[in-house]
């Protein structure tokens, strides 16, 4: 171990060892994912490429959920209460990790997926509900 780093302290600059990376805790289920698109198109590709992630999400034994955004209103057009939006915070609560997948618009998320994210709860209970979660993004583009 070298000894001419002045400006960090030694006790945060740990030496890397596989015994530490064992969890504390073993989970006793399978990972729960929870995916979100950001299209109402009939036939949407992020809707679709959604759904092979769920399927390939299943094959390696995850528990899946998949929330349909139709019918979800405009953040703070409706009370926290609205059945779409329970049903998307109980959803995330569940989760221990999310897949996000939106089209590209614009260089930019879609309004639909924008809309979902804002409605997951930045707070709840001095808590941040997406914190320790794992996250895996995708988009879906018209064109290279």
């Amino acid at each position: 171990m070298t000894s001419d780093l002045p400006n960090v302290s030694p006790i945060h600059l740990d030496i890397p060892d596989v015994d530490k990376l064992a969890p504390v805790t073993t989970s006793t289920h399978p990972p729960r994912i929870l995916l979100l698109y950001g299209s109402l198109r009939a036939t949407s590709y992020s809707r679709l490429l959604t759904l092979e992630a769920e399927r390939i999400l299943r094959h390696f034994g995850a528990q899946t959920r998949v929330f349909d955004p139709h019918g979800l209103p405009l953040a703070d057009s409706v009370p926290a209460d609205h059945p779409k939006v329970v049903e998307l915070r109980k959803l995330s609560e569940w989760s221990e990790g999310q897949v996000w997948c939106s089209p590209e618009r614009h260089g930019n998320l879609t309004a639909v997926f924008k809309n979902q994210i804002d409605r997951l709860p930045l707070e709840s209970a001095g808590i941040r509900p997406t914190q320790g979660r794992t996250l895996a993004v995708m988009q879906v583009c018209a064109r290279p």
